[in-house]
């Protein structure tokens, strides 16, 4: 991904989501092969697995890091059982943050949005695009974007704690975590049946989930840690409530 990708893609995507367009020049390409019988039940296993592998998201706190082509970075600390959540965004030495304290949420940023400061803002949740959760309501709170990249695999196999197979890119949408938009003529060729790889620890907890770069789009990576680790959040002094002007450049546009 070029810096000028992931420039335009900051400049659509916005603060709280970690974003990545790509711009190759595309086709509509060949729908991803559908897989039958003994096929069809491997990766019907391999992705139950990976499903089971994300139940922590809701049970006790974890650390997500996104990290799209080394130029677009995500770290955060998420606790939903408790309410408690912070997040890092950086690009190109631009960076946003992101506190979430109950039913609180915070933020300040570097990027120079149109009538939007760079002092600690409080947001109203219910402006906030319903795509980008800034809630702790159950299955909602995953900065790391997991389900969106589970429910997009075409094919996988599991062997092991190790997870692999093809992915439909074109498929994982929009959201918190990584998010890979199509280039002014729509995806690359070959984007429906992107590699990914995944990766379970001992406990069975998703750990890893990378998609190589291929096909025009960027190398992304996803990884989960820290579980059960104390997330301690503060409360931003001085925050002011967030202008207008911010809620309609958060989220996807364009």
């Amino acid at each position: 991904m070029t810096r000028r990708a992931a420039v335009a893609a900051l400049s659509a995507v916005t603060v709280l989501l970690l974003g990545c367009s790509a711009g190759a020049r595309t086709g509509d390409g060949p729908a991803p092969a559908s897989t039958t019988g003994a096929d069809a039940a491997t990766t019907t296993n391999a992705i139950e697995l990976l499903k089971s592998g994300t139940e922590f998201i809701d049970r006790t706190s974890f650390r997500s890091d996104v990290d799209i082509a080394s130029q677009v970075t995500t770290l955060a600390h998420t606790d939903n059982v408790n309410k408690r959540a912070d997040s890092t965004l950086s690009a190109f030495g631009r960076v946003t943050e992101i506190r979430m304290i109950d039913d609180q949420v915070f933020m300040k940023t570097e990027l120079d949005l149109p009538g939007v400061g760079h002092e600690w803002m409080r947001l109203d949740p219910a402006r906030v695009p319903s795509d980008f959760a800034v809630s702790f309501a159950p299955g909602s709170n995953d900065p790391g974007g997991s389900a969106r990249l589970i429910n997009a695999i075409v094919s996988a196999r599991a062997d092991g704690p190790h997870i692999t197979g093809t992915i439909d890119l074109t498929r994982v949408g929009a959201g918190n975590g990584i998010n890979l938009r199509p280039g002014p003529d729509g995806f690359p060729d070959g984007a429906r049946s992107n590699a990914f790889s995944a990766t379970l620890d001992a406990d069975g907890r998703l750990v890893s989930f990378s998609i190589p770069a291929a096909n025009g789009m960027p190398n992304a990576t996803l990884r989960y840690s820290d579980f059960g680790t104390p997330v301690d959040v503060a409360q931003p002094r001085g925050a002011v409530p967030a202008p207008d002007a911010l809620y309609p450049q958060l989220g996807l546009s364009g």
